[in-house]
């Protein structure tokens, strides 16, 4: 789930509360021409005191980032990608990853390069998400038109057009979740402490370049690249005519192994620019297909194919190795590269799709850490050649090396195939799916190091080396910690793996829901079992029908999927007896989730009133709902009313208060009453 953690204190005082649209952020467009083809279109965001909106480079898993789309054209093609400033920075206690984020304005650039003299329009759009220490709106999207003039030579440098605030607020686009993502009061001193300045992503540079340099560890230790360590030493120490000469060419021969796989990363992000990968690594369709590819990397490993490059590039390749001085050294280290793809390529692979969820940098800094855990083997043994006598001898130990990759691979790859679930709200694999899964590959895992599983790449197991019988102990006790989860158990150690307990079968775990609350058998048409095992409705008509049925008020829940203050409120607030009671007994709860992806139904899918576009998702509707009638846009918002709408007390919003929140239930169940 997309989330940040927010706690707030009383949304208005009781007495004095009115709800309100707020919309915090205005615009200016401007356009500057650069030289004779190229211009410059900025997007400058004005934001109210107290009110920030995201970064574009928001790691996976976080909040929602700003985006934006330009309008392809054949007058002007776009020149490298929206450049933003730098903001701050702040640690997020939740999700672990520093969050970059804009107060008071930010100025967005892209360039532009013509393509014709003729004048012509760039339509833009951005899309994005502001929060204060309240509350959080729903993302908005705004349009925007830069006029570029017919060409002009002496017009360099002026600014052309400038647009003033836009009003209209927009419900989501098609392709992005609504969401409210609450900010926590206590990262206000972390963002003072930040103000002004800017810290670059060092934990997060740390942890791609070591988590690279392991998985370069872990390919040494494959059957493609173990055996051609003492191969090439040997001959690096043969062909020089000392000991001086040797050290020197094998360092030569790990410099260029670095080169080669750096050059790889670099690769990457020059075609998809710094911070397109951390697009994709939030998007739908590429979690998809990095679910596929990792899919085809563990099953490679497993022994069912290899992936291989062509083999009219090894020979090639081999042929420039024979000759002699730097040359040949350097494709020496290209032919390892080649020859240890089948080894090596799905652990790359899976690096640069890590490393996609960083953005800038970090496909370069991943093979850099990958291709220094390889070349240093090459360089030390070269340096010390007896230490080769304690290097253990090839055989059937790599080939399980490799199986073991390939189920790490596997379980890695079902939390990108988790990713797209939650984005889309499939409910296709939930938590205890999740989990379940795992378990499964983690019990395999645990019997195949035990030699109760073997594969047809495999030598016959005739006893357990204490290695491999120490790494089955810990594998199976993680299998055997895994199993709690389904029952409910928080699973610390995978937090941000499997999806959250609210995305689950059953969010109080397995056999406890129903036992617990005795409402499943219960329920209403139309209805389901909600927090706490609270009957709630998702439909509005189907709710106040069956509100006019049992003669109860209704409490309408402005809520959404990735809304953390409404999970506090869920959590901690409604478990009191006297809430409990109160909700479950006194009024009839529907939630109305903003965020809410599923398809409206073609006869409702009508023009937005606020927009002016169409209303195509279920969360469209109840947000513009929520905007028309009560005049607010933030979540958790509580409505109490009577079978004609008509309200029966002042509504509230997020108040953690539980003694407020009783009475303000008594108060509107007994206007009911009178």
């Amino acid at each position: 789930m997309k989330k940040i953690v927010l706690i707030i204190a009383i949304f208005f005082a009781i007495q004095n509360l009115t709800a309100q649209i707020y919309d915090p952020v205005s615009f200016k467009t401007a356009v500057k021409q650069l030289d004779n083809t190229t211009y410059e279109l900025s997007i400058a965001a004005q934001i109210e005191v107290g009110w920030h909106m995201y970064s574009q480079k928001v790691p996976a898993n976080g909040p929602m980032p700003t985006s934006f789309k330009f309008v392809k054209s054949k007058n002007y093609t776009a020149k490298g990608r929206v450049i933003e400033p730098n903001g701050h920075e702040v640690d997020d206690p939740v999700f672990g990853i520093r969050i970059k984020f804009f107060e008071t304005k930010a100025v967005f650039t892209q360039k532009i390069e013509r393509k014709n003299s003729d004048a012509f329009r760039v339509n833009a759009t951005i899309e994005f998400m502001v929060c204060n220490d309240q509350s959080c709106l729903p993302p908005s999207e705004r349009d925007f038109v830069f006029e570029i003039p017919k060409s002009s030579l002496k017009e360099q440098a002026k600014v052309i057009a400038e647009t003033g605030k836009t009003d209209t607020i927009a419900v989501a686009k098609e392709d992005t979740i609504a969401a409210t993502v609450p900010v926590k009061t206590e990262m206000k001193k972390d963002i003072a402490a930040v103000k002004n300045t800017t810290e670059p992503k060092e934990q997060n540079i740390w942890s791609v370049f070591i988590l690279s340099f392991l998985g370069g560890l872990a390919a040494l230790l494959t059957p493609c690249v173990f055996p051609m360590i003492p191969m090439t030493v040997s001959f690096f120490t043969k062909q020089s005519k000392n000991k001086a000469a040797g050290i020197k060419n094998a360092l030569l021969y790990g410099f260029f192994i670095i080169i080669i796989y750096v050059a790889l990363g670099t690769l990457v992000t020059t075609i998809f620019g710094a911070d397109a990968l951390n697009a994709l690594a939030t998007n739908v369709i590429f979690n998809l297909i990095f679910f596929g590819l990792l899919v085809v990397f563990a099953i490679s490993f497993l022994g069912a194919f290899e992936i291989v490059l062509p083999s009219s590039w090894l020979t090639k390749v081999d042929n420039n190795s024979q000759k002699s001085g730097i040359i040949g050294i350097f494709f020496m280290a290209l032919a390892l590269a080649i020859v240890s793809f089948s080894c090596t390529g799905p652990i790359v692979g899976t690096l640069l799709v890590q490393s996609a969820s960083q953005g800038g940098l970090a496909p370069i800094i991943g093979m850099f850490g990958f291709s220094l855990a390889i070349a240093l083997p090459f360089t030390l043994f070269a340096a010390f050649p007896g230490w080769m006598n304690s290097l253990p001898k090839s055989g059937g130990w790599l080939n399980s090396v490799k199986v073991v990759l390939g189920f790490l691979e596997l379980a890695l790859a079902f939390k990108f195939l988790s990713n797209a679930d939650l984005v889309l709200q499939l409910h296709l694999l939930e938590r205890e799916t999740f989990l379940a899964i795992w378990i499964a590959i983690f019990a395999a895992l645990t019997l195949y190091l035990f030699g109760k599983i073997q594969l047809s790449h495999d030598s016959p197991v005739t006893h357990l080396s204490v290695g491999r019988l120490s790494f089955g102990i810990v594998v199976l006790a993680f299998t055997i910690y895994l199993i709690p989860g389904l029952w409910g158990a928080p699973l610390q150690w995978i937090s941000g793996f499997p999806p959250p307990k609210q995305y689950s079968e059953s969010p109080n775990g397995i056999g406890m829901s129903a036992t617990a609350t005795n409402t499943a058998e219960i329920l209403p048409e139309g209805a389901e079992e909600g927090p706490q095992g609270i009957i709630v409705f998702r439909d509005y008509e189907t709710g106040m029908a069956y509100a006019k049925k049992v003669k109860k008020p209704v409490m309408l829940d402005f809520t959404g999927f990735a809304c953390v203050n409404c999970r506090k409120m869920e959590e901690r607030v409604w478990p009191d007896p006297q809430v409990l009671s109160q909700l479950k007994k006194d009024v009839i709860v529907i939630s109305l989730y903003v965020d809410d992806k599923r398809p409206l139904a073609e006869n409702e899918q009508i023009i937005s009133k606020i927009s002016g576009k169409k209303l195509k998702y279920i969360g469209q509707k109840w947000s513009e709902f929520q905007i028309l009638k009560y005049k607010t846009n933030a979540q958790p918002y509580y409505v109490l009313i009577d079978h004609k709408g008509e309200n029966l007390n002042q509504p509230t919003a997020y108040n953690p208060d539980i003694t407020f929140y009783t009475n303000w239930l008594k108060e509107g169940v007994g206007n009911f009453k009178k």
